[in-house]
């Protein structure tokens, strides 16, 4: 049985290594991400008389907390991008609200990060469960769907902060500047 939950947030981002993109000026979607959770392979989970193995909201609390107070409305850039300085110099209070990936902040990248950053938060609070699929909407048209098996072959680190269950975007600031989840 997969279990499936969205939600909604507002991104911004820009593109620099299509010298011929649209996306090379910074602009801004609005994103869905659909998550479905399954019991992990030999794993137990009694339902109980509540007749579930976890109740919705446990499954999505954490996970909802990182999308509402650390992803939506973020500004998505690579981890060259000039613009990190700009905002290291004349604005760091916002460096909580940047996203920062290597390489460029496509929609196939991104996803790519937060699944590992949902690994995070499920392997912390979850751990009878796994993300057996994972889907970004950017636009009604174009969506990115990863499985595990995408994640397993991905070839590069996009950052260290994937890989923690807190509320980090970036590694621009200490691990200890985030709050836990």
């Amino acid at each position: 049985m997969l279990i499936q939950f969205k939600r909604r947030f507002s991104m911004a981002h820009r593109l620099r290594f299509d010298q011929n993109s649209k996306c090379m000026t910074p602009h801004g979607h609005n994103e869905f991400v659909a998550v479905s959770l399954q019991a992990r392979a030999g794993r137990e989970v009694a339902w109980g008389g509540a007749n579930y193995a976890a109740s919705f909201a446990d499954l999505k609390r954490q996970w909802h907390r990182f999308v509402d107070d650390s992803l939506d409305h973020a500004f998505q850039l690579g981890h060259d991008d000039p613009m990190l300085g700009y905002f290291q110099q004349h604005e760091p209070e916002l460096l909580s609200r940047l996203l920062v990936i290597a390489g460029d902040p496509t929609t196939e990248a991104v996803a790519t990060a937060l699944y590992m950053k949902l690994n995070a938060i499920l392997a912390a609070h979850l751990p009878d469960f796994e993300c057996v699929r994972f889907e970004i909407e950017e636009t009604p048209t174009n969506s990115v769907i990863l499985t595990p098996a995408d994640i397993a072959a991905c070839p590069i680190r996009l950052g260290e902060w994937c890989h923690r269950a807190d509320l980090s975007l970036n590694d621009l600031l200490p691990p200890s500047a985030w709050s836990a989840q």
